[in-house]
């Protein structure tokens, strides 16, 4: 089927609709639903729809790319970050070169030996555009099992996930201007570090001064129509990329960089924008997932030379070149252990970003750029089968897993929206020694137990109410939480939940 103005909403209704419901089958086992939204489009590309146009996959892949990287920083804790700030840069800018590097170096060998002449640029090229990692899949995999990740990792491998793209960029359009024969294109080796350095140093400064910009103009702007404060901010995100673009600067650095100053500042309507991010950016997953599936020509894919070339840097990436790079750029941090290093070299997932920078290549008409999409490709598809579904095993064997609590109160508040500290809590046998009622525990000033949930039941305490064990309490305090911490310990409270 070829499409059409007349069908093209339906055939777009029916790809939203199975891909849905394909990543719903994707949560019951624990598979990414990346994966699927691939499948779907990869089946209704074999024989109901022809789609072949680089230049749209590339303006989707583009546009996808920029709502999710910025709802990415959006969503990014700044102090959870803080910690692993260090680790975290090296992995997303040392790290992604070492593992192109050590891919390039194997790819440059093997290839010869399957049927195919590669230049080590050429290698170089392909191993930088699978060089980043799509961790999201592997948070959406851990959430759906309430599973939670010790020794900081998942801040630790969000900021690695949502910033080592742009590096991966400007390595692989880098690249693309080396092997080129345009005049432009004969870039030498210290010229490319220059043009790195401006990038990261121009995106860097962009991003922040345009998120700082979003911040003030959404505080300041008193729009009538609240739910023009979306619209506002998706004008800030393009213009971040596109301006940064035009200044010779990372785009895509730029974008999520001005997401994490959004989302780590006190904003008007910042819990409306967080829910529409948040669904808007689930859309764009599942566009550009389902654009690059139906963009892949099966028979090229299938063929059998492919298929081992495709194979080989997938399981060579998996074994060798992401521990390499992960046990490198770790050795200076010594707060990780071996287990937690085999853990972070095992969630170097590969997602729907290494497939998008493998259509530059063929934009630009690089040869081979064909062979290099379908090995990137199917190493992507490798990466998702076998790390993928094993995500949440891998962290229960390494025993770098434990259960998240759920919070027995549903409240949807943010911290930034006021100045006191909410926080659950769970009465244990201690804290009932000097006395069963709420007025024998002796709480700090300006602190009050707003609520309590006994048995899925919830109830107003007052001073005299019977208190039981495994009571689960609403507290609010003015109080910082450094203070209210060092509180609950006193008082014998040691499992303590932050809420909103």
């Amino acid at each position: 089927m070829i499409i059409t103005g007349e069908n093209f909403v339906l055939i777009g209704a029916l790809l939203l609709f199975v891909a849905v419901m394909a990543g719903k089958v994707a949560y019951r086992f624990g598979a990414p639903a990346l994966l699927l939204f691939l499948g779907v489009g990869m089946l209704f590309g074999l024989n109901f729809i022809s789609f072949r146009s680089v230049e749209m996959t590339q303006f989707i892949g583009m546009i996808s790319l920029c709502i999710i990287l910025f709802t990415g920083g959006m969503d990014t804790s700044f102090e959870e970050i803080r910690p692993v700030l260090g680790p975290g840069i090296v992995l997303a800018t040392v790290g992604v070169v070492l593992t192109a590097a050590v891919l390039a170096g194997f790819v440059w060998l093997v290839a010869p030996w399957m049927g195919f002449e590669m230049s080590f640029p050429m290698a170089l090229l392909l191993a930088s555009t699978i060089s980043s990692t799509d961790s999201a899949s592997v948070f959406s995999i851990l959430r759906s099992k309430k599973q939670g990740l010790k020794q900081h990792l998942r801040p630790l491998l969000e900021l690695e996930s949502g910033s080592n793209d742009p590096m991966a960029y400007m390595l692989t359009v880098l690249l693309i201007s080396v092997l080129s024969n345009s005049s432009e294109g004969n870039v030498g080796f210290g010229m490319g570090l220059v043009y790195l350095v401006v990038q990261l140093v121009v995106g860097a400064l962009s991003g922040y001064l345009i998120g700082r910009l979003a911040v003030w103009t959404l505080n300041k702007i008193n729009l009538v129509n609240h739910s023009l404060y979306s619209v506002l901010l998706l004008a800030f995100i393009f213009f971040a990329f596109a301006f940064t673009d035009l200044i010779k600067g990372n785009g895509y650095l730029a974008v999520y960089l001005a997401g994490l100053v959004v989302g780590n500042h006190k904003i008007v309507q910042k819990r409306p924008l967080t829910v529409f991010f948040d669904g808007f950016t689930w859309l764009m997953q599942i566009v550009m997932f389902l654009t690059l599936g139906l963009f892949v020509n099966s028979d090229e894919l299938l063929r059998p030379e492919v298929l081992m070339l495709g194979g080989a840097v997938g399981l060579f990436m998996i074994v060798v070149a992401r521990p390499v790079s992960v046990f490198a750029c770790l050795l200076p941090f010594r707060n990780f252990s071996t287990r937690a290093r085999w853990y972070i070299s095992w969630v170097g997932l590969r997602g729907a970003v290494p497939i998008l920078f493998a259509t530059y290549p063929m934009m630009a008409g690089i040869e081979h750029a064909e062979l290099l999409f379908n090995v990137v490709f199917l190493s992507t598809i490798l990466s998702l089968v076998i790390q993928g579904t094993t995500v949440s095993g891998m962290a229960n064997l390494l025993g770098l897993a434990f259960d998240e609590r759920e919070s027995a109160f549903n409240v949807e508040m943010h911290h930034d929206d006021m100045k006191s500290a909410l926080t659950e809590v769970e009465v244990n046998a201690g804290m009932l020694e000097a006395g069963h009622t709420l007025k024998d525990i002796s709480l700090p000033e300006n602190t009050l137990v707003m609520m309590v949930c006994r048995n899925g039941e919830y109830f107003v305490p007052r001073g005299n109410t019977e208190l039981m064990v495994g009571d689960k309490w609403l507290v609010i305090s003015d109080r910082s939480e450094e203070e209210l911490a060092d509180t609950y310990k006193n008082l014998g409270i040691d499992n303590v939940m932050k809420v909103g």
